[in-house]
């Protein structure tokens, strides 16, 4: 049985794995219902293995808030000294599964919402031609998530915009876009001539949710232009923004691949948010050091190839559903 010496935890014996990824998954969910059914073990085993782990370490790891597990002080310690000992268990177990399955490689791939309707689907479909044989596993989520999602060695490579240069991820760039203002055909932006500060300052915008890169990318060029927006929407679905703003219920700041298909019908129209260009790096992220396998390295390459003729900028946008710049 593997095992696994928890720093800062002497004089205790080495505790057994299985009790750590127990209460790794109880600490992550706060709930012994939630855990069984990721663990695939009944509440009561979970309630035991917690048990057993508190008395061999001698002391208390949670405590209860109605039907909540919260960690308390020596819990929060454990759960944090834990997590790279067993990411790097994960990450060798894999390894070895890999070299024991030649050609049954699993890919597991995080992508933006964005991403996952507009471009990995191209991928995996050029990735079946190649390697009829990959195991597939797609995750959605914003950029922070996939961050999230790599650290604890749930996802493989990660299709998302770049964060700022962190040392403990490989960044491998893939495409720049530009955002620009999305409104429907209908909206009196799509004559204009000029779009002002102050139009800028009373016109509602439908954002994509704070929590993301793209959205403090937004927040932070209108905060150098010194402009506040009146009314801010914020939408956790591009889709669902997509068809706000054809309501007519405000303007959003979208990149032209995402609304390829409503450009060319002609029902909504895009004009750049001003004469500097707010882009953004979208690249393919993976934890630095780690080695890419072919199935990994195929898809960074897909990645290129299939977005390659995407629109991506005020270039590409069709000059019948242009406004004038």
């Amino acid at each position: 049985m593997s095992r696994v010496r928890i720093p800062s935890l002497a004089p205790f014996s080495p505790v057994d794995t299985r009790l750590l990824r127990l209460f790794s998954e109880v600490a992550r969910l706060g709930s012994l219902v939630a855990a069984s059914r990721v663990l695939h073990l009944t509440p009561s085993a979970l309630s035991h293995g917690l048990k057993s782990l508190e008395a061999q370490l001698g002391c208390r790891l949670f405590e209860r808030a109605g039907k909540k597990l919260l960690l308390n002080q020596a819990g929060e310690q454990l759960w944090s000294q834990i997590q790279a000992p067993l990411a790097a268990l994960d990450a060798a177990e894999e390894s070895l599964k890999r070299l024991g399955k030649w050609g049954q490689t699993r890919l597991r791939i995080g992508a933006a919402a964005s991403a996952c309707q507009h471009i990995v689907p191209g991928i995996i479909r050029e990735l079946k031609k190649t390697s009829p044989n990959v195991q597939l596993q797609v995750e959605s989520g914003d950029t922070p998530q996939m961050l999230n999602l790599l650290q604890q060695n749930r996802i493989d490579l990660a299709l998302a915009v770049a964060p700022e240069n962190d040392g403990r991820l490989e960044i491998r760039p893939v495409f720049k876009d530009e955002l620009l203002f999305t409104f429907a055909r209908s909206h009196r932006w799509a004559s204009a001539h000029v779009v002002t500060r102050e139009d800028l300052r009373t016109q509602p915008l439908i954002l994509y949710q704070r929590s993301s890169l793209t959205a403090q990318l937004v927040d932070r060029y209108f905060r150098d232009l010194d402009i506040v927006p009146s009314a801010i929407m914020e939408v956790a679905n591009i889709e669902a923004i997509k068809e706000l703003v054809k309501l007519n219920l405000g303007v959003a700041v979208l990149a032209p691949w995402t609304v390829d298909k409503e450009l060319a019908r002609g029902s909504l129209c895009m004009r750049p948010l001003g004469s500097k260009p707010l882009r953004r790096q979208w690249a393919v992220l993976s934890l630095a050091g780690r080695r890419w396998n072919l199935a990994e390295e195929t898809f960074f390459r897909l990645c290129h190839t299939v977005t390659a003729g995407y629109r991506m900028d005020r270039k590409d946008l069709p000059q019948e559903t242009a406004s004038k710049r």
